[in-house]
């Protein structure tokens, strides 16, 4: 018997804290594009954002790069208890996704039973519009990918 999975899409979310370093996420969001930082001396990308390379500890270091928003589920957990705004919503599903460009993003995951969803599974970007015109990101299933 098939799981099914809350979409927590009708999960109120209130006013979503942004610091100004990471703004630029924010923003892209608006227009459904994922961006995220890159430090151009370590040549690697880091998410969540942060006012500094993770690498180097500098913030000239970084810059903002459009990625795919395509990757490959590196672990998930089903919660089965959630904080208070979820409470009621549950079992959903929440998965580290590693991007095709190497980094990894945590999100919820939308339109997928807890059965079909497996580590090393394709997954894209889902985007979940806000109250304020800005994006939730989340995943869903690829299923064009190959």
């Amino acid at each position: 018997m098939a799981v099914t999975l809350n979409d927590t899409l009708d999960v109120k979310r209130g006013d979503i804290k942004h610091y100004d370093f990471g703004m630029p996420f924010w923003d892209a969001t608006r227009q459904k594009k994922l961006v995220i930082q890159y430090c151009k001396v370590a040549k690697k990308f880091q998410h969540f954002p942060r006012p500094v390379s993770i690498f180097t500890g500098r913030r000239r270091d970084i810059e903002w790069r459009e990625v795919s928003g395509k990757g490959k589920v590196y672990s998930f957990t089903i919660a089965h208890r959630g904080p208070p705004a979820f409470q009621g919503k549950e079992p959903y599903a929440i998965a580290s996704v590693t991007l095709d460009e190497g980094v990894n993003v945590i999100a919820d995951v939308v339109n997928c039973t807890a059965e079909d969803l497996k580590v090393g599974m394709r997954v894209k970007a889902y985007w979940h519009p806000l109250d304020n015109g800005e994006h939730l990101l989340m995943w869903q299933p690829d299923k064009d990918a190959k």
